[in-house]
């Protein structure tokens, strides 16, 4: 039987996308306590049912996909630029698709203006007009405003007006800006991309050593989240908790209290981090408190490996850095990598950053590592010895020499050189999980 917190969640799925909701109103509806559903609806704008927007209050939203995740709503838009909506609140759940720039004579506008586009614009009342009526959001530069005709049509069409005191150039970057984010968050893997939609096997904390050993042979798993009776996860089981224990003890007295958990948001990189680090072979995966699901080591290194393969689209700081850099031969077995220390990779004094340094290095070690063993890896440790000025456009060559190499863990030493001079110098540590 589902809890009054489940039936809540459900009846807020159910609900039309843009109606208005209230705790209060919930609470009666649904002969609930109000604090029970504040926290429903918490967890409901947790999950994207509902988001809350400033002045108009929380309203249902379509659940946005993955593949869904670059696109802007309005409200988003309205707060990236600092701006003051003018009318159309209903309308600011929606979705942005592409934003115009309305720099055009009106004819030749139309053409470009579609549903679900945001037209960037000045104080052309003509032009807000037009877009509203071709389905289009309107974002006003410069701080202006619009005639009552305007806004009683955005309210009437559920289409957002916004007026923002930022340029026409400005406001066009920071969307821009945002959508590129946003692509840069969708290429990362996340723990909800592997995680299998399968229930996972548990245990109840009031079963035996005996029920743990009959669940092993049946599913060939030798570990699992452990729940109480109201469904929370209060351990996890395995092999070395029941060794040597009768078959009646309960569970709940031998299993692993002291367990770590992660979100479906969680980055699979951080996950197999967490995994290498505490010697980990499964992580219970916990939505608002609740088990939604469990991913193994293995899952983790098969995911790692899928991703390493797919093309990537956005660039990341590590792509920006490393782009003007190439191998260069080197006389041993280290590996060497050369270039130029471009704008992008200082600070506001001209010299090499120490964020730009990292990159460098850690990119160069894993670079070395690669040659020795064939595993995913993940960026540890570092510690930096030294790192002298380095200015705006010097060429400079980074060294990578793998001074140990074992199963888990890899050691390399990484200098910085400015022609012949020895300019930064750091010890790099590397985990390693095996393919």
């Amino acid at each position: 039987m589902s809890t009054k917190h489940d039936q809540i969640l459900q009846h807020i799925e159910t609900l039309p996308v843009g109606r208005r909701i209230s705790v209060r109103q919930i609470a009666k509806h649904l002969s609930v306590s109000e604090g029970t559903a504040y926290r429903a609806i918490k967890e409901a704008e947790g999950q994207g049912m509902v988001t809350t927007i400033e002045r108009v209050g929380t309203v249902r939203i379509e659940r946005k996909a993955r593949r869904d995740i670059d696109r802007l709503t309005f409200a988003e838009v309205v707060n990236i630029v600092d701006g003051t909506l003018l009318g159309g609140r209903s309308g600011l759940y929606k979705t942005l698709h592409k934003f115009v720039i309305g720099a055009m004579e009106i004819d030749a506008m139309m053409k470009y203006i579609d549903p679900g586009a945001l037209v960037i614009v000045g104080n052309r009342e003509p032009v807000h007009l037009a877009s509203l009526h071709n389905g289009a959001a309107v974002l006003i530069t410069g701080g202006f405003d619009t005639n009552e005709a305007v806004v009683e049509l955005a309210d009437r069409l559920e289409l957002p007006i916004i007026s923002s005191a930022y340029d026409t150039f400005s406001v066009a970057s920071l969307i821009n800006r945002a959508i590129y984010d946003r692509l840069i968050k969708k290429e990362v893997l996340l723990v909800e991309d592997i995680l299998s939609r399968d229930t996972p096997a548990v245990m109840r904390a009031e079963q035996t050593v005996g029920d743990y050993r009959k669940l092993v042979e049946g599913t060939g798993h030798s570990r699992f989240p452990v729940l109480q009776g109201d469904g929370r996860l209060v351990g996890v089981i395995a092999a070395k908790d029941v060794y040597g224990q009768a078959a009646e003890v309960a569970i709940g007295r031998v299993m692993t209290k002291q367990f770590i958990s992660v979100t479906p948001k969680t980055s699979v990189a951080s996950a197999a981090h967490m995994m290498v680090w505490e010697g980990l072979e499964l992580l219970p995966v916990l939505d608002f408190r609740r088990l939604v699901g469990v991913v193994s080591r293995q899952d983790v290194i098969k995911a790692l490996q899928y991703n390493q393969k797919q093309p990537q689209l956005a660039e990341t700081m590590e792509d920006v850095v490393m782009a003007h850099f190439q191998d260069t031969a080197s006389e041993d077995d280290a590996v060497s990598l050369s270039g130029d220390v471009t704008p992008q990779m200082t600070t506001h004094h001209g010299g090499l950053s120490a964020g730009a340094f990292m990159t460098m290095i850690g990119e160069t070690a894993m670079r070395a590592v690669r040659k020795v063993r064939d595993a995913n890896m993940l960026f540890e440790n570092v510690t930096l010895y030294f790192l002298k000025p380095v200015q705006i456009e010097q060429y400079v060559e980074v060294r990578a020499h793998v001074i140990e190499c074992g199963r888990k863990v890899g050691k390399v030493d990484v200098e910085l050189f400015r022609g012949a001079e020895l300019v930064g110098k750091a010890l790099v540590t590397i985990q390693l999980l095996e393919r």
